[in-house]
């Protein structure tokens, strides 16, 4: 039986493997790249904030410093740029401020004299802050309240905050000022602080004040009320209807501690900034209230007071013993007092 072949074509016996889907590669690809996109994009975002930040907090660090334009050299130790803390000076930041103290003695018109400096828009005069007992205990309780003022966060009445371009108070020579006047000349002098010494020519027109101010404290002749400064002259005069009889035994050496304690308040501060003022020469010239402003390098403005005198006219209608205070004073330093008069 023949044999019986088979043949195969060349077909037959190759066998292709099946090709895969181009779709299903495209996706994979595709799928690869935004995987690697997102994972670059992260990371250039990590380093663009660290960046960012990194320059947001150099700027907050970094504060440019105000500057003194357009001001002497020997007048910058006393230009000054408070940061309070109880509040925020805002555009004000950096408008130079003033610091001074007006020293002087009760009922010598430093009351006054103040209301006048705080009619002014860019004046701050926090008043006689040491009458207070505890704020006067000792020298280092002193320092730290005149901190708080000169920093403006001793808040009053009389507080212009923002836009202040002169701050201070009323500090009388027998508040602790004298006692501890070693430390606050220094204090005056680190700090920049410039002094107004405002006294009275006339010690016995003082004397004849600071009794009849003694005396209403417990009389009380305002309706049951006691005030040290009046606002009408209907109130000045009741006020004025009390005549104190002065002690003539005591009356020379009286004055001559009042003249001394003056005395000592200059020689101690002399090596200060400061200029001095007397109650009846402003009285008679109120010009010279320019004079201060220039001082306090503010702009000048026309400064009014609502207070009113309460003693005016010859002292010999004020004492109820006046002929025994001139048998005191003639012939002595004082003498010229008893006749010493200015008009309102």
């Amino acid at each position: 039986m023949p044999d019986h072949f088979c043949f195969f074509t060349k077909d037959t016996f190759i066998i292709k493997p099946p090709k895969k889907s181009p779709l299903l590669l495209r996706v994979v690809v595709l799928l690869f790249a935004m995987i690697c996109g997102i994972y670059i994009c992260s990371i250039c975002l990590k380093q663009i904030g660290s960046r960012s930040s990194g320059l947001l907090a150099t700027v907050h660090v970094i504060e440019r410093p105000c500057e003194t334009t357009n001001v002497e050299p020997s007048e910058k130790p006393y230009v000054h740029f408070p940061k309070p803390k109880t509040f925020s000076r805002a555009e004000c930041a950096c408008n130079p401020v003033r610091f001074f103290a007006i020293l002087s003695t009760q009922r010598s018109g430093s009351g006054w004299f103040e209301t006048l400096l705080n009619s002014h828009m860019n004046i701050s005069s926090n008043g006689e802050i040491f009458s207070v007992k505890v704020r006067k205990s000792n020298a280092s309780t002193i320092l730290e309240t005149l901190d708080q003022l000169y920093d403006l966060d001793f808040l009053t009445s009389a507080s212009k905050n923002e836009c202040t371009a002169a701050v201070g108070l009323k500090w009388m020579l027998n508040q602790g000022l004298l006692q501890h006047h070693e430390e606050f000349v220094e204090y005056f002098k680190r700090r920049g602080v410039s002094a107004i010494f405002l006294f009275r020519r006339n010690l016995l027109r003082r004397m004849v004040s600071m009794l009849a101010n003694s005396y209403d404290q417990n009389a009380k002749l305002l309706n049951g009320t006691h005030k040290s400064h009046v606002h009408s002259p209907k109130e000045a005069e009741i006020l004025a209807s009390y005549k104190p009889k002065i002690n003539t035994a005591t009356l020379i050496d009286n004055l001559k501690q009042i003249q001394g304690m003056a005395a000592n308040a200059l020689e101690y501060f002399k090596s200060t900034r400061h200029m001095i003022l007397f109650y009846e020469d402003v009285i008679k010239n109120q010009t010279m209230l320019n004079d201060v402003q220039d001082f306090l390098n503010v702009p000048r403005m026309d400064l009014h007071s609502r207070q009113v005198k309460i003693h005016k006219g010859p002292l010999s209608s004020q004492v109820e013993n006046w002929s025994d205070v001139e048998k005191a004073l003639k012939g002595t330093p004082y003498e010229s007092f008893l006749h010493a008069d200015y008009k309102i």
